[in-house]
């Protein structure tokens, strides 16, 4: 329900604030509420009820038109406009980019761990008597494999959007008030999905080491198979902060929320571009440091850190541009 009372306050936030129209925004809560008690008791799951119930009563100018309540007038904007079509179309679109995204990232993780393995296993004697060092040139192919799937579903997902180029770097569209209400409603309905990848993600890293101690626990030598593991493990959960990051970010793009804001941009290509350098750095000194050290029971912890430090550094760089 509180996605519900989110979306009624937007929708009433530019209007006067009278007695009549307290009124109505108190009646037309308690219908919401009433329909949404209603749909899941048939059965629908949260997102579904939610959905229904602001197609159902998330028109609001029928209702104004009909007690003779003046609308506020829209600014106009010098921008060309986005139809609702175009904004489906948009959504369509940045949902298949953001899974193929989602899977190249999967694949770039797991290719390290796939040399991992193969060249463990040969030094361990299980894949085929091979010795460990051909067994390493051979864990090259699936590395190099995965990782050229990887830039394929990469440039992929970049020609799927590249027709919204302009739109996604400048900002420079419009939307109607109803197309605007309508994206805020299907905004908000899908918080809850968002919150429990996020939730689900976060428990996979924290829990990931735990894969780790288990197999030193079971063989002193078995640190390098509990890295694979916490690997496959840590690519689900960048997996699933992506793919859901970015839907949530295909809506914050188009009602130019937060760092998709006209003011927030300029500070998003200075955070892209240190992000661009520093976490294929870490991935290099996580590699050097187990390939050549054979830190593989500790190196792990360089992606927490390195994480934690971009976090700061993006954080500090945001309070200091808008305290200029």
């Amino acid at each position: 329900m509180k996605t519900i009372m989110d979306y009624l306050n937007n929708m009433f936030a530019s209007l006067p604030k009278t007695k009549q129209l307290q009124a109505l925004k108190d009646e037309l809560l308690a219908n919401m509420e009433d329909k949404y008690n209603e749909l899941k008791q048939e059965g629908k799951s949260e997102n579904e009820a939610i959905g229904i119930v602001i197609s159902e009563f998330g028109n609001i100018d029928e209702l104004l038109k009909e007690l003779e309540i003046p609308f506020v007038e829209e600014e106009k904007s010098a921008y060309p406009e986005m139809t609702e079509d175009e904004v489906h179309a948009f959504l369509a679109d940045h949902h298949r980019a953001s899974k193929l995204i989602g899977l190249g990232v999967f694949l770039c993780i797991l290719a390290p761990a796939m040399l991992l393995l193969m060249t463990q296993l040969a030094a361990d004697g299980l894949l085929f008597g091979i010795a460990e060092e051909l067994g390493t040139i051979l864990g090259l192919i699936p590395l190099l494999v995965l990782i050229a799937i990887a830039v394929g579903l990469f440039i992929n997902s970049d020609m799927i959007m590249k027709k919204y180029k302009k739109i996604e770097e400048t900002g420079k569209f419009h939307l109607t008030s109803n197309v605007k209400r309508s994206l805020e409603a299907k905004h908000l309905a899908f918080q809850p999905t968002f919150m429990k990848s996020i939730i689900l993600g976060v428990a996979l890293c924290i829990l990931s080491p735990i894969s780790l101690f288990i197999t030193i626990a079971i063989n002193e030598d078995g640190a390098v198979y509990g890295v694979v593991l916490l690997l496959l493990i840590i690519s689900i959960a960048v997996n699933l902060f992506i793919y859901y990051g970015r839907i949530k970010e295909g809506y914050k793009k188009l009602l130019k929320m937060e760092e998709y804001s006209d003011r927030s941009r300029k500070e998003n290509k200075v955070v892209g571009a240190v992000a661009a350098i520093v976490f294929p750095l870490a991935v290099c000194i996580f590699l050097i440091s187990g390939l050549m050290f054979h830190q593989w029971h500790i190196n792990w912890i360089v992606f927490p850190i390195t994480a934690l430090l971009f976090g700061m550094f993006s954080g500090a760089y945001s309070i200091l541009k808008e305290k200029n």
